[in-house]
């Protein structure tokens, strides 16, 4: 049916259509765990952010109803006003001693994090300078920005040099990259990017929504797995994959604290989280400071995993962490053996363009500390088979 004045929204449909690149919604009835209920089939999850099971630990599970029987569903208000509940701040102090930081602060997610800290750290005296693959929120909280900003090729670290030597007129100069980049799985070289910084006295920031509960001791992130803690000026986080919920942080300076509270916009204008939510967080940390065998799993699965499907000859690309894409060429073709994976019960979402660029469009597999070698094993035939089916391999 067409409703009139939406006709151009209706062409652009099309468009992706034509592409290949139109995908429905695919609707989950079960927990989102290694196995999962997908528009009414049972399959194998390879495309979840879930990467310890933390969605469905017991514990977690317990924590969150006890907290919404003590508090209620919701918080009521925006922080500033009427919505600050204790274990807000609990969970807050307990992810700064987690990343090793003064301070800490919640968002609703990751990405109204980096738009907070971003809109409201920079005037037209500073400059952003920032990874080119970046996550879109970073693009985003930039655009939202009055700074200068630089974009320097991928983990180019010469690119970098040259850009923080053309900005030394600036007040502040801030770095930006991600931890760990979302869709090729690589690290971010960010001892470099931080000796290339205080060479020329700036600062820096890093994104570790890939990262946080995947490197570093206990999974405590790219600051700790390069060893870097106090060097770092601003560690954004997010609540929503290793830990298993949802919303997002800044972890810094208690200065950075203080500040964000009184004019990042997402968070004076948004509701706070649930205490359910909150309190499933905290138990998450503790999980993670505990019991680091759910960390050890994901790694010990990703590499099992990467023989596998290097055995069948697909391109991972520069994959060193769980994320692992299987890259095919071009957009329809990754979607077509995304099909056809799906029909022999296994999960694995396409992607392309323009999330990747043209040429690279791929199925974007994540493992999980949930999976057993016999998940792993079926989803490497499924992929197989397809793959021969299509003529890829």
């Amino acid at each position: 049916m067409t409703v009139p004045g939406f006709e151009f929204l209706e062409q652009e449909i099309q468009n992706l259509k034509d592409q290949g690149l139109y995908r429905p919604l695919r609707v989950i009835s079960s927990t989102n765990d290694a196995e999962f209920v997908v528009d009414g089939k049972k399959v194998i999850n390879l495309s979840s952010n879930n990467y310890l099971g933390f969605t469905t630990h017991p514990k977690l599970i317990k924590m969150a109803n006890d907290a919404t029987s003590k508090y209620g569903v919701g918080s009521g208000a925006v922080r500033t006003i009427a919505g600050t509940m204790d274990i807000h701040e609990e969970l807050e102090r307990k992810l700064a001693e987690f990343k090793h930081t003064e301070a800490a602060l919640m968002f609703q997610s990751g990405f109204t994090a980096n738009v907070g800290v971003l809109q409201s750290m920079l005037s037209d005296q500073d400059v952003v300078i920032s990874d080119q693959l970046n996550h879109a929120s970073i693009i985003d909280g930039i655009r939202l920005t009055k700074a200068a900003r630089k974009v320097y090729q991928h983990c180019d670290m010469d690119d970098l040099e040259k850009a923080l030597k053309e900005t030394q007129d600036k007040r502040v100069r801030l770095v930006v990259t991600d931890g760990v980049f979302s869709m090729d799985g690589d690290i971010a070289p960010l001892k470099d990017i931080t000796e290339l910084a205080e060479k020329y006295d700036a600062m820096v920031m890093v994104d570790d929504a890939h990262a946080s509960g995947v490197l570093g001791q206990n999974g405590r992130g790219s600051v700790s797995h390069w060893g870097l803690d106090g060097r770092v000026h601003i560690q954004i986080g997010t609540l929503s994959k290793a830990i298993g919920s949802v919303g997002g942080y800044v972890a810094g300076a208690q200065v950075l604290r203080d500040y964000l509270i009184h004019v990042a916009r997402p968070f004076l204008f948004s509701t706070s989280h649930p205490p359910s939510v909150v309190a499933t967080c905290i138990g998450a940390i503790e999980l993670l400071d505990q019991e680091p065998e759910h960390v050890d799993r994901l790694w010990e699965n990703t590499r099992y995993f990467k023989d596998g499907i290097a055995k069948l000859g697909f391109d991972t690309g520069r994959s060193e962490t769980p994320i692992v894409p299987v890259i095919v060429g071009e957009a329809p073709e990754a979607m077509a053996l995304s099909d056809k994976v799906y029909e022999k019960g296994v999960f694995a979402q396409g992607i392309g363009f323009p999330t990747v660029p043209k040429g690279q469009a791929r199925l974007r597999c994540m493992m999980s500390a949930t999976h057993t070698h016999e998940h792993l094993d079926t989803a490497l035939t499924a992929i197989e088979d397809a793959g021969k089916e299509l003529g890829i391999i």
